[in-house]
C-alpha cells in the first residue's frame, strides 16, 4: 500500500510537469480517465448483477430455431401438422426449479455468450491503462525523465527570480525608445543612454530621476545577483548537457506511434464486436437427462446498457486517435529539434541562439501549454542579458572607492588602473577622470560602454589577454585620444580591426602568436595606412618575415622592433623602403651577421641586435652607420671588434656585454662622443690606457671579465658617474679613484680586494646603497667615510 506522503509525492511530480504537457496531453488525461471510470462501471455492474443471463427452455423450434407459442398447449394435446410442440418425457416436468434456471443461466453464459460482451469491461480497463502507459512513458522514462526534472526546476527558478522581472521591464522599456531615437527624448525622462555592444540592446542608467526604470543596484540586490548568476551557469549546463542529444524527442515519437497504432487496433476490432452485444441469446445446450429440454431462450439483461457504453467507448477511443494522429502530424510537419526564439518573437532581445535536439523540443512542449515559458527561460539565454547582470554585480562588487584605492603611479610617473581578471569594466571606473593608463589583463570579453569618454586624460589602453569589443562612438573617441595602445595574447590571435581606426595612435605594441598571412590579411580590409601618426611598432611574435604592409603603409615610421623568440627571420630585404626608421631592434631573430639591408636606412639612429647568433662582424659596416648613436650588439657570440669602429664619430652608446671578445681595439676610443660603454661578460684580461680619451663616459661596466689592474687613464673620465667591475681578479684599486667626484655607483664585489681607499671620501655623491664590494671591505673604510655613506643613503 502508498502511505499519504508517498501519494502526495506522486502527485506533486505529475503536477509539477504539467507545463510540459500539450494539450492533447492534458486531453489524454482526462479520456483516459474516463475511459478508466467507464472500465469500473462496467466492471462493476457486470460483477454485482444477480443474474446476466436469464434463460427459458424453448417448447416450440421452427427450422432448428427456438420461437414463441402463441397458444398454449395442454399436456397429452395432438400435434398440428406444422408445429411439433416439445412433450415433456414420462415423470419430468415442464415447471424449472429455481436451480434449474440458475445451472441453465451459468452454463448458457459460459458457452454461448461472446467473449466479447463477456469481457468488455476488462477489455475497456486493459486498454485504458494502455492509452495511460503512452501517455506517460516519457516523463517516467529514466533517461528523459531526470532532463524533464532538471528543466522544470530551473524554468521554475527562472520564474522566482527577480532578475526575469527586472529583465523584462527593461526590455519593454527599450523597445518604447528604439536605438533609432534621439538622445533629447531620453532626456525629458532622467536617463542616459548607456549602449551595450549587441545590436539592438542596451540598457538604461538612472541619472538621478525616477522614470520607472530603476537603478541596477536599487532593484537587485548583491544576493540576488548572485542567485541569477547561478542561474546563468545551470542554464549554460543544461543546454550543453541536452543539445548533445534527441533522446527526449525519439521516446516520444515513439509513444506517439505506439498509441496510433494502439488506436487503430481498437476501432479496429471493438466496432466489429460490437454486434455480438445482443439482447436475445440461442442457447442449443445437451441438458435433457437435468433439465428435460435440448434448447433454451436466453435475454441478456446488460445488452442494452453496455451497447450505449460500447457506443459511447467507441466516441472515446476515436477522440483519443483523432488527437493522436493530430500530435504525430504535429510532429512529423516541422523540424521540432530546431527552436529559433527569433522566428517566435518569443523574446525582447534579438541576441538569443537557436537551440537543437531535445532542449529545442522541450520548448516546443512548453510553447504548447504557455508561449510565456519560453519567453522568460529565453532571459537565461541571452548574451546581453548576462552582460548586464554580471555589469550589475560587477558594480555592486567595486564601488568608486574600492577602485580609486587601485590607482597607482607606475614606472612613467602616470596614474594607471590596472584590472586583472574582472568580468567587465566596472561603472565606477568612469568617475575615476584622473586614469591616464588602463590596463586590462585576462578579461575574456570587454564590452566599452560610451561612459569612457569622461575618462578625458586616458591615453594609454594595455590589453593583455583580453578581449575588447567597442562600438562607433567608443571607436570616435578612443581615436581621438589614444596614444598608445599594447596588445598581448597568450593564443592565436586576429588583429582587432578597430585598432587600424585610431588616427592619433603614436605607439603600438604587439605581443603574441601572430603569423605574417593574419596580419596581413587584417590589414588589406582595414588599412593600416589610417595610423598616419604611428611613430612606434613593437611585435614580439614569431615571425619568418617581415609583413610588407609594414614597410609599405607605415614608410613614416621611426621605430621598429622585432622579438622574434628565437626564431629564424629570414627576409629582411624590405626594411629599405623605411628611409625614415631612426631605431630598430631585431631581438631573439637568429641572425648570424648584421644584415646589409641596414645600410640603406641613413637615418637610423639606434640599432639594437640582442639576442642573435652574430658572431663576427664585417669591416664594412661600420662605414655605413656613420649617424647612428647608439649600437647594441649584446647577447651575441662576438670574439673581436674590427679596428673600423672607429669611424663611429657620432657613437654614444655601445653595448657589447655578453659576448666572447677578449680585446678592446684601441680605434674604439676614438669615438670620444661614448657615454655609455658595456663591455660585461666577456673575456677581456685589461682595459687600454686609451681609455682617458672617453672624457665623455658616464657609464662604464666591466663586470665579470678576467681584468686585473685598472688603467690609470680610466680615473681621467671625470665624469664618470656608474662604474661596474665586479667579479673580475683586482687585486688593488688605485687611490686615483678620488678624483672621480661625480661617481654615483661603484661595484667591485667579487674580486680580490684587501682594504679601500680612503680617497674614496673625495666623492662626495656616493651612496652606501649604490658601494656594492663585501661587508668587511668596507669595514677597512675609517669610521668617517662609513657614517658619510650611511648617512647618504
Amino acid at each position: 500500500m502508498l502511505s499519504l506522503t508517498e501519494l502526495r509525492y506522486l502527485a506533486d511530480v505529475q503536477s509539477s510537469y504539467h507545463i510540459l504537457k500539450p494539450w492533447w496531453e492534458v486531453f489524454w488525461h482526462y479520456l483516459s480517465l474516463i475511459m478508466l471510470v467507464v472500465a469500473v462501471v462496467t466492471g462493476t455492474l457486470q460483477i454485482t448483477a444477480d443474474n446476466l443471463l436469464c434463460c427459458l427452455p424453448c417448447q416450440v423450434e421452427l427450422d432448428n430455431i427456438c420461437v414463441l407459442s402463441e397458444i398454449p398447449t395442454k399436456h397429452n394435446s395432438t400435434p398440428s401438422t406444422t408445429l411439433s410442440p416439445m412433450t415433456s418425457p414420462k415423470g419430468i416436468r415442464t415447471n424449472l426449479h429455481r436451480q434449474q434456471y440458475l445451472y441453465i443461466s451459468a452454463v448458457c453464459y459460459e458457452n454461448e455468450l461472446h467473449w466479447f460482451p463477456k469481457y468488455f469491461p476488462y477489455l475497456v480497463l486493459l486498454h485504458s491503462l494502455i492509452f495511460a502507459a503512452c501517455g506517460n512513458f516519457w516523463l517516467q522514462y529514466p533517461s528523459t525523465s531526470s532532463r524533464l526534472e532538471h528543466f522544470v526546476s530551473i524554468l521554475y527558478t527562472c520564474f522566482d527570480s527577480p532578475w526575469t522581472t527586472r529583465a523584462l521591464s527593461e526590455a519593454a522599456a527599450e523597445q518604447r525608445f528604439p536605438f533609432s531615437k534621439t538622445d533629447d527624448v531620453l532626456s525629458r525622462f532622467g536617463l542616459n543612454r548607456n549602449v551595450n555592444t549587441s545590436k539592438h540592446s542596451f540598457y538604461y542608467k538612472q541619472a538621478g530621476v525616477d522614470s520607472g526604470i530603476a537603478s541596477s543596484s536599487s532593484v537587485l540586490g548583491k544576493r540576488e545577483g548572485e542567485q541569477a548568476k547561478a542561474i546563468f551557469e545551470k542554464v549554460k549546463r543544461f543546454r550543453l548537457h541536452v543539445e548533445q542529444s534527441d533522446v527526449i524527442y525519439r521516446v516520444y515519437i515513439r509513444q506517439i506511434i505506439i498509441q496510433v497504432i494502439v488506436f487503430a487496433i481498437i476501432i479496429t476490432y471493438v466496432p466489429y464486436f460490437l454486434t455480438y452485444i445482443t439482447l436475445e441469446i440461442d442457447c442449443p445446450v445437451k441438458l435433457r437427462a437435468f433439465t428435460g429440454y435440448n434448447r433454451y431462450h436466453c435475454v441478456y439483461s446488460l445488452a442494452e446498457l453496455f451497447q450505449v457504453i460500447a457506443s459511447f467507448y467507441v466516441i472515446l477511443v476515436l477522440i483519443y486517435g483523432l488527437t493522436s494522429s493530430y500530435s504525430l502530424w504535429w510532429i512529423l510537419r516541422s523540424s521540432l529539434k530546431e527552436y529559433s526564439f527569433e522566428s517566435k518573437e518569443m523574446s525582447h532581445y534579438s541576441d538569443i541562439p537557436d537551440v537543437k535536439n531535445d532542449f529545442a523540443f522541450i520548448l516546443h512542449l512548453a510553447d504548447q501549454h504557455d508561449p510565456l515559458y519560453s519567453q522568460r527561460f529565453s532571459i537565461f539565454l541571452s548574451e546581453v542579458s548576462e552582460n548586464k547582470l554580471n555589469q550589475i554585480n560587477l558594480n555592486n562588487q567595486w564601488t568608486m572607492e574600492k577602485l580609486k584605492n587601485k590607482l597607482v603611479r607606475n614606472s612613467e610617473d602616470k596614474v594607471e588602473l590596472h584590472l586583472f581578471m574582472f568580468s567587465g569594466l566596472p561603472d565606477g571606473i568612469f568617475d575615476l577622470t584622473e586614469i591616464e593608463v588602463l590596463t586590462l589583463e585576462l578579461m575574456p570579453e570587454v564590452r566599452v560602454p560610451t561612459s569612457i569618454s569622461q575618462l578625458v586624460n586616458l591615453r594609454e589602453l594595455n590589453i593583455y589577454s583580453s578581449n575588447l569589443v567597442v562600438d562607433r562612438r567608443v571607436l570616435n573617441f578612443l581615436r581621438e585620444n589614444l596614444k598608445i595602445l599594447r596588445l598581448k595574447f597568450s593564443e592565436r590571435w586576429k588583429v582587432p580591426r578597430w585598432i587600424f581606426h585610431l588616427k592619433s595612435l603614436r605607439e603600438l605594441y604587439f605581443s603574441g602568436y601572430i603569423v605574417s598571412e593574419t596580419l596581413t590579411s587584417s590589414i588589406q580590409s582595414e588599412g593600416f595606412q589610417d595610423l598616419k601618426n604611428l611613430k612606434t611598432l613593437c611585435i614580439k611574435s614569431t615571425l619568418t618575415r617581415i609583413p610588407l604592409v609594414i614597410t609599405e603603409m607605415l614608410p613614416g615610421l621611426q621605430r621598429l622592433a622585432i622579438d622574434n623568440g628565437g626564431y629564424k627571420l629570414a627576409v629582411l630585404h624590405c626594411l629599405k623602403k623605411m628611409i625614415h626608421l631612426k631605431i630598430l631592434e631585431l631581438n631573439y631573430c637568429d641572425l648570424d651577421r648584421i644584415p646589409h639591408t641596414l645600410f640603406s636606412l641613413i637615418n637610423l639612429h639606434e640599432l639594437d641586435l640582442k639576442e642573435n647568433n652574430i658572431k663576427a662582424i664585417e669591416e664594412v659596416c661600420f662605414q655605413y652607420f656613420q649617424r647612428i648613436l647608439t649600437l647594441k650588439l649584446w647577447h651575441n657570440y662576438i670574439v673581436s671588434i674590427p679596428t673600423q669602429i672607429g669611424s663611429l664619430t657620432n657613437l654614444e652608446q655601445l653595448y657589447l656585454d655578453h659576448n666572447k671578445i677578449e680585446n678592446l681595439p684601441l680605434q674604439l676610443f676614438l669615438c670620444t662622443k661614448l657615454t655609455h660603454l658595456d663591455v660585461s661578460y666577456n673575456n677581456l684580461n685589461f682595459i687600454p690606457e686609451e681609455i682617458q680619451f672617453l672624457t665623455n663616459l658616464l657609464y662604464f661596466a666591466a663586470t665579470k671579465n678576467f681584468i686585473e689592474t685598472l688603467p690609470d687613464g680610466l680615473f681621467r673620465c671625470k665624469k664618470l658617474q656608474t662604474l661596474l667591475l665586479g667579479r673580475n681578479s683586482l687585486n688593488t684599486l688605485s687611490p686615483l679613484i678620488g678624483e672621480l667626484t661625480n661617481l654615483v655607483q661603484l661595484e667591485l664585489i667579487g674580486n680580490y680586494l684587501d682594504v679601500l681607499p680612503h680617497e674614496l671620501e673625495a666623492c662626495p655623491s656616493l651612496k652606501r646603497s649604490c658601494v656594492l664590494v663585501e661587508e668587511n671591505l668596507l669595514n677597512t673604510l675609517s669610521p668617517v667615510i662609513i657614517e658619510r655613506l650611511q648617512v647618504l643613503g
